[in-house]
């Protein structure tokens, strides 16, 4: 019980500290008036309201059991917890009209803190199948499932104008892209092929779906995926990434990096798509920003620190960029949420 008190107090302290800037680093001409909006912890895949004035994100405190969602003001003040504090919670979105959120969690399958990662098998991700949609209002309460299937459901996004939730599920024997309208209803197919097909965002004029997808081309690769898949696992190492119409119609691959490349947004102007990438470093530790066009041209790598730098969103107006990074950080590994202003 003491452990959980001090747990509890460490995590108030952390959530009361609103922003403060950060020093430019040299060759990020992108970024303007950088400035950290978390301190401590693990936190990530913080994402826009529709009017740029909050934002929703994950973290990782002391005093829960496993990640929760919060949400805050675009300045980093007024940080509210808006989970139920139990199990683990991911890929949380505001709705559209403001009146509430939907994310990912584990709180009525497993309460508690969730098993580690089975490391054994290299560097893989789980894909947890515990894991169900939930939608509650913007305060965190009345909370009901959206989606509860026999598998691993999450990485919801939402269309800016109200008209469909896409997301990830891994219950029809493999992990695709699926759509459906925002009471949970109308679950439509959007990927076929064989393979991981996830992380999609939707473009801010609603018609476009960027998402991250690792094909298979060989058997060998196939009987690999099978068997992490059958252990709710997969390896992301060779992720690039793809768009597709809001139906699913017109799937075109965008980039041929032989990377892991994840995380994609597609600026207001719809033509440029913004993603994190370990592109270039011959270890694949080094995750950064890049941009390249939704034709596959001119790829242009926009941040430059030396440790993780993803899950960039913009605003609306493509005026500001949020992202989360590893820079800055008191301790190694600790990731923080950050805003930029964008400068074309």
């Amino acid at each position: 019980m003491l452990r959980t008190m001090v747990g509890w107090v460490i995590a108030a302290t952390l959530l009361q500290q609103d922003s403060a800037p950060v020093a430019p680093i040299e060759g990020e001409a992108h970024l303007r008036n950088v400035r950290q909006l978390t301190f401590g912890g693990q936190n990530a895949e913080a994402y826009w309201n529709v009017d740029g004035t909050k934002l929703i994100f994950q973290a990782k405190l002391p005093g829960f059991p496993d990640e929760q969602i919060f949400t805050m003001n675009a300045d980093g003040s007024d940080k509210r917890l808006v989970s139920t504090g139990l199990g683990r919670c991911t890929c949380s979105y505001f709705l559209p009209d403001g009146s509430g959120i939907v994310y990912s969690s584990t709180h009525e399958r497993n309460p508690g803190p969730q098993a580690p990662v089975d490391m054994s098998q290299g560097y893989v991700w789980m894909v947890n199948p515990h894991f169900a949609l939930y939608r509650a209002d913007l305060d965190g309460g009345n909370v009901r499932p959206l989606i509860k299937k026999r598998g691993y459901v999450a990485e919801a996004t939402i269309s800016p104008n109200g008209d469909f939730i896409t997301f990830t599920g891994g219950f029809d024997g493999d992990l695709e892209i699926y759509r459906c309208n925002l009471d949970g209803s109308n679950i439509q197919r959007l990927t076929h092929e064989y393979g991981y097909d996830g992380g999609p965002f939707v473009s801010w004029d609603g018609r476009k779906i960027v998402y991250r997808r690792d094909s298979i081309d060989s058997e060998q690769e196939r009987q690999d995926y099978k068997r992490l898949f059958k252990k709710n696992l997969v390896r992301p190492g060779r992720l690039e990434i793809w768009i597709m119409d809001a139906d699913g119609r017109n799937k075109r691959q965008v980039t041929r990096l032989g990377a892991a490349s994840f995380a994609p947004f597609l600026h207001p102007d719809g033509r440029r798509i913004i993603f994190s990438s370990n592109y270039g470093d011959p270890k694949g530790r080094e995750f950064d920003l890049f941009v390249i066009g939704v034709d596959g041209k001119g790829l242009k790598r926009i941040t430059r620190s030396k440790d993780f730098d993803g899950f960039p969103m913009f605003t609306r107006d493509g005026k500001r960029l949020v992202f989360a990074s590893n820079r800055n950080g008191k301790v190694p590994g600790e990731t923080n949420v950050f805003v930029a202003d964008w400068v074309d």
